[in-house]
């Protein structure tokens, strides 16, 4: 169940609810095939919903639904889903490498590569071709000023950020993020998707760069880097210190690899970029290891080697 909290606007407190007049989300659309797009196609699947999966080509479209088939079938070898239910979810997504697709989406959700000015053109491109009237444009950015975003399209006040987190199907977060121009109706619509169609928890955050979660996480990933590069202690010795010393699930360097240590410079790159404060800025370590290919998990060698 969704938890309702007060939010101070037009200078009094009032909670959400529910709006009878609000059109509930039936199709998805997402573009991007990459681990997070196929995250959100499998949690929008499995609640029932019919999705969209758009990627650059449709090999990579197909390889994004491969991914997702893997999912579920891991999900019902555990008990969590049932054979029916992993074929109904399997058989709710279609593929597509062409944007004009998703025209008949009730809401597109950006999941593309973590650049500004791709993502910039992408949502000028999806103005064009999302033709429902009502319908959201959302952003899965981790850091990108969702307003930088909005101002690509005709729409501002239908567009927000959704951020979910990895992995989607596992983890029970996700940020929504308005902009100054979004309006109370999208924002309302969209956490009523997020927490009541797939039962995640939402929080709201304001429209700066890093929103909560990466605002506080990244620094954290960033120093662990720093203290590699200027040899306090070993990536291993590190992780081992705050999973034994503090009861953290994961180190911060195996979570940095996780995540993909190209999207953590991002991120880091946009949070330096909005505040420019030091501890955001990330080491020339961590640069030489996206420069040469050691992203973490995704390339099979960050902070540690994973090719075994």
């Amino acid at each position: 169940m969704r938890r309702s909290y007060a939010r101070l606007r037009g200078g009094r407190w009032d909670r959400p609810r529910r709006e009878g007049h609000m059109t509930a989300v039936k199709h998805v659309g997402i573009v991007g095939a990459g681990q997070m797009g196929r995250g959100i196609a499998e949690v929008c699947a499995r609640a029932g919903l019919s999705v969209t999966l758009c990627d650059t080509t449709e090999a990579r479209a197909r390889a994004g639904l491969a991914g997702v088939a893997d999912s579920l079938l891991r999900a019902e070898k555990k008990g969590t889903l049932t054979c029916e239910e992993r074929a109904h979810a399997l058989a709710g997504i279609t593929v597509a490498a062409d944007l004009s697709r998703l025209a008949g989406a009730d809401l597109v959700v950006e999941a593309a590569v973590e650049d500004e000015r791709a993502k910039t053109e992408l949502f000028r491109r999806l103005d064009e071709v999302v033709a429902q009237p009502d319908a959201v444009l959302a952003s899965n950015t981790s850091s990108i000023p969702i307003a930088r975003l909005a101002a690509a399209t005709r729409r501002p006040q239908s567009v927000l950020g959704l951020h979910f987190f990895n992995p989607v199907p596992v983890m029970p977060l996700v940020e929504v993020i308005p902009s100054l121009h979004t309006s109370r109706a999208t924002e309302l619509r969209v956490r009523a998707f997020a927490g009541e169609a797939l039962g995640k928890r939402t929080i709201v955050a304001q429209d700066r760069a890093g929103f909560v979660v990466n605002s506080l996480l990244v620094p954290y990933l960033l120093a662990a880097a720093r203290m590699v590069a200027s040899g306090t202690a070993t990536a291993e010795d590190i992780d081992t210190g705050m999973t034994a010393g503090c009861a953290h699930p994961m180190g911060p360097l195996r979570l940095a690899d996780l995540i993909g240590l190209d999207t953590v410079t991002a991120i880091g790159d946009a949070l330096y970029e909005e505040y420019k404060e030091p501890l955001y800025a990330p080491p020339p370590l961590l640069r030489r290891m996206v420069e040469s290919g050691l992203l973490g998990r995704k390339s099979g060698r960050g902070f540690f080697n994973y090719a075994a």
